[in-house]
């Protein structure tokens, strides 16, 4: 079975909100063997969804948002010109939206009963976190299925009504996916060691290349009859390329990177801290956004002037003054602070220039100074960034993270 999704709002297209709801529907449907062929926003325009009701191509087509009681919500209006049909009230809706209004002790209006209008040729998916019905079509062997763009409601209509009726239909194809984090390769160095795999995968096994900052995620996915085959045919494949980039592979799943390293250094029982300054605490900030970090993250010096890198980590002012703050000497100086100061087994320490302001020709905008270590062994590298200032700050942040990534598989 196969399905797109159609989302409906002047809001997405300009960017004022970010449709989430594609998204999450892609992840169940992909849970449920359903895969999303197409994804699209259209505008709050009859013609605009009329378009799109035109011209689609698979099994399932689910449509989101448009279904609120003002006027700019014309959903319902365009799906009933595109059937050629009418409207009739139904009941159950609106016994449903009574009972929201009743309940909530507010005053019930004309315009709030029409949400229980709906197209004379659907079934009403009962919504009952909200006022608008979800509606069921089913036209010329495909199936129409429109929910209200509000997260909760429509989470709960897929959740309740949508997948039951659609798992009912379902063939016994199977679809499995499996990720692989990698870091500190390039997309193209990466494809062209992997070739010799990627050249020889199974009949209906894909790969798909996500490249992000620093990191590219290898998506293997299976398409078949057999899921347990698909499986086992994935995971000898990513067996291969484990043994093939074992210094780049990271997670054999789909996780962000920081929380990889986490996971390692919990399974190592070892702890980290960060002395930070051109990132401003944004490694900190990764680090910390995960559940579980603080059996390995024991804190942060976030020393952004020269002064603070004096005093709360101990980098020496002739340092400072001979070398500059952008340079391996404070780094190397701020790591042994943080190492003498946070007693943490592991730290890392980045100094640099983000921009877009304070370069010179000797250190440009985008010369970063990066550390990671223990008081056994230490690694530094130097990164030349050509990105903007949020651009630079997140790349500094992965790279240091690979750098201690690295630094703890060669001991």
């Amino acid at each position: 079975m196969t399905a797109e999704i159609i989302t409906i709002g002047d809001e997405i297209l300009i960017g004022q909100i970010v449709d989430t709801n594609s998204a999450w529907i892609g992840e169940k449907f992909n849970e449920c063997n359903i895969e999303i062929v197409q994804i699209r926003s259209v505008s709050d325009k009859k013609e605009a969804i009329a378009d799109a009701l035109s011209d689609v191509k698979a099994d399932v087509i689910v449509i989101t948002g448009g279904l609120g009681p003002t006027k700019d919500d014309i959903t319902k209006k365009a799906l009933a010109e595109f059937f050629g049909v009418g409207f009739i009230r139904n009941q159950a809706a609106l016994e449903n939206v009574r009972k929201i209004f009743l309940t909530s002790n507010r005053a019930l209006l004309e315009v709030n009963e029409q949400q229980a209008d709906v197209p004379a040729n659907c079934s009403v998916l009962v919504n009952v976190n909200g006022t608008a019905p979800g509606m069921w079509f089913e036209h010329l062997g495909k199936v129409y299925v429109s929910l209200p763009g509000v997260p909760f409601e429509m989470k709960y209509l897929v959740e309740e009504e949508v997948l039951p009726r659609l798992l009912k239909r379902l063939d016994q194809s199977a679809i499995y996916h499996h990720t692989i984090l990698t870091a500190g390769i390039g997309e193209s160095l990466l494809a062209q060691t992997i070739a010799p795999i990627e050249d020889n995968l199974p009949e209906g096994i894909k790969l798909a290349y996500l490249p992000k900052l620093g990191q590219v995620r290898l998506r293997l996915s299976g398409y078949g009859r057999d899921a347990a085959l698909l499986k086992s045919e994935i995971e000898q494949v990513i067996e291969q390329i484990k043994k093939r980039i074992p210094e780049h592979v990271f997670a054999v799943e789909d996780i962000p990177l920081e929380l990889a390293l986490l996971r390692l250094m919990t399974q190592r029982g070892l702890t980290l801290s960060v002395a930070e300054s051109c990132t401003g605490g944004y490694l900190s900030h990764l680090l910390t956004r995960h559940d579980g970090a603080s059996r390995v993250f024991r804190g942060a010096a976030v020393s952004y002037s020269n002064s603070l890198k004096e005093t709360m980590l101990g980098v020496s002012a002739n340092t400072l003054a001979v070398y500059g703050a952008v340079s391996e000497e404070v780094v190397m100086e701020m790591l042994a602070g943080a190492l003498n100061n946070h007693g943490s087994d592991y730290v890392i320490a980045i100094t640099g220039i983000a921009g877009p302001g304070g370069g010179s020709e000797e250190k440009p905008v985008g010369t970063i100074w990066i550390a990671a270590g223990s008081r056994h062994k230490t690694l530094a590298t130097k990164l030349l960034l050509t990105g903007r200032r949020l651009q630079n700050i997140e790349r500094s942040a992965i790279n240091a993270i690979v750098l201690l990534f690295k630094l703890l598989h060669s001991v």
